[in-house]
């Protein structure tokens, strides 16, 4: 089997594909919160219930879950190119088919595809950013710049819901992927050199991509459920259940075989493995600022959709000025070690910031300074973990590989969403039952600070990670600078930059 080649354009063509992987990108974080500004709207149109309304956000996220691996390993066996413009097709195809709905079961399965095609395009994208900028000076800056699509992309979702929703219908919400999705697959059809698949092909692992696909599935319904239901529900314990079961099998399975989905080598890495925990932690620990900051302000402050996600860009703002200094400035200096245990820092800071939330508060004393460092921790975390997490990877693993950095991501969210939901409404119970008689927004404001505080011992959490797995930049810069008979890649040290 020979290796595989590169699978870019021409040097020249670097920036445009990389333009083409931060649209990609973009439309596949946008549209977890585009669509949430979206569903009241919906709800009210296709006349579903309100405890049937998580599954449009359900449907999406378990498809999406539990096949980022395949889609990953996909996208090494037979060419990122074609990974990547079927991912861009199929979820404009399947977003079409979510605006053009006339029932709730119709949109349910649009959100299923969209999911699946973005399981295929996720891990093409990232592993097509390490591939074409490998070797290249530039590949900081292309990190940078990926990664702060990537931490914004949440918060620019619900201006832009806010804005299609108001403006011209919830549709519009699902339909703007086509705008991002047909260009971008004609231009990478130009652009992007189509080798890259393995030669000869071998078998995907059937078992591994069974065990994998199912223990995501019931890991990501479980939470799902448990959020919706209770944690003791049956239905919860026995998804939770059959996820262990399925994940310590998917371990064996991997362990034993020839060709495997996800050579444990990948996971087992220090510097990967704290990348990938970290990732987890952040995707957890920042749901609990777009949630509960969203009903803050729209509940107790009286903003409009639209104005929410205004409300939001100070904290886009800082991603995007951070994540690019991060990745080309400090991280080639201090390793990811040092960066994301600044970012976990800055988290903890501004959910201190959020729990002095009052029901008379104002944004620009109570929201506005929580949301800056919110974003430049954010940002340190995303742009360490995305480089990290490919760092070392043979390029015929490197979609395998990015696909976990999501698969991260991806489970880290939907932790956060059942735990700190469940937290809130304990939370809001304890002090309704405790204050008879009390105003409701100073119950639920007090239940949103009690969220941010959970929200800050995650962020204390991912600290303790950062400073026990994640290795120092002067480790990293060895790393870099030792021979290796595969062109993997690495985050570029001092010391390297100087000899280039």
């Amino acid at each position: 089997m020979k290796s595989p080649a590169v699978a870019t354009g021409a040097s020249g063509n670097r920036w445009a594909v990389l333009t083409l992987l931060g649209v990609a990108q973009l439309m596949i974080v946008l549209d977890v919160t585009i669509v949430n500004i979206a569903l009241p709207s919906a709800q009210q149109a296709l006349h579903f219930s309100t405890d049937n309304r998580q599954w449009i956000i359900t449907a999406y996220a378990l498809t999406f879950g539990s096949l980022l691996l395949l889609g990953g390993k996909l996208g090494d066996l037979l060419g990122r190119k074609w990974t990547f413009v079927a991912g861009l097709l199929g979820f404009a195809g399947a977003s079409a088919l979510g605006g053009l709905a006339p029932s709730f079961g119709v949109l349910v399965a649009a959100r299923a595809l969209q999911g699946s095609f973005g399981a295929l395009l996720a891990p093409s994208a990232l592993s097509l950013l390490t591939i074409t900028f490998h070797n290249s000076p530039d590949r900081p800056k292309a990190f940078g710049i990926f990664s702060a699509i990537a931490a914004s992309g949440t918060s620019v979702g619900l201006l832009l819901g806010g804005v299609l929703t108001q403006t011209l219908s919830w549709r519009w919400c699902l339909y703007v992927n086509l705008l991002f999705a047909v260009p971008a697959a004609i231009a990478a059809a130009r652009l992007v050199d189509g080798s890259g698949a393995l030669r000869p092909r071998p078998r995907i692992d059937i078992a591994g991509v069974t065990a994998a696909s199912g223990g995501f599935f019931c890991l990501v319904y479980g939470f799902s459920n448990a959020e919706s239901h209770t944690w003791s529900a049956g239905l919860t314990v026995a998804a939770f259940t059959a996820s262990a079961v399925l994940l310590c099998l998917f371990v064996l399975v991997e362990h034993h075989a020839r060709r495997p989905l996800l050579p444990l080598r990948i996971v087992t890495d220090r510097s990967r493995g704290g990348a990938y925990a970290s990732m987890a932690v952040v995707g957890a620990a920042l749901f609990s600022v777009f949630l509960f900051m969203t009903y803050y302000m729209q509940q107790i402050l009286g903003f409009s959709p639209v104005k929410t996600g205004l409300g939001f860009l100070p904290l886009t703002g800082a991603i995007i000025i951070v994540a690019p200094t991060v990745q080309t400035k400090i991280l080639p200096r201090v390793g990811p070690r040092a960066v994301i245990a600044v970012g976990m820092i800055l988290g903890i800071i501004a959910m201190v910031i959020f729990t002095r939330l009052t029901p008379g508060g104002s944004y620009a004393a109570q929201v506005l300074p929580g949301l800056i460092p919110a974003g430049a921790g954010a940002a340190c975390v995303f742009s360490a973990s995305f480089a990290t997490g490919t760092l070392g990877v043979e390029q015929a693993d490197a979609g395998v590989a990015a696909a976990v950095v999501n698969t991260a991501q991806q489970i880290g969210g939907s932790i956060g969403t059942a735990m700190l939901s469940t937290i809130f409404a304990d939370a809001l119970a304890t002090y309704l039952a405790g204050h008879p008689g009390g105003p409701v927004a100073g119950a639920t404001v007090h239940a949103y600070t009690v969220g941010f505080t959970a929200g800050g011992v995650i962020f204390a959490v991912g600290l303790l990670i950062a400073l026990v797995l994640l290795p120092s930049g002067r480790a990293i810069g060895a790393r870099a600078a030792s021979p290796s008979p595969n062109p993997a890649e690495s985050i570029p040290s001092a010391e390297s930059d100087r000899r280039a």
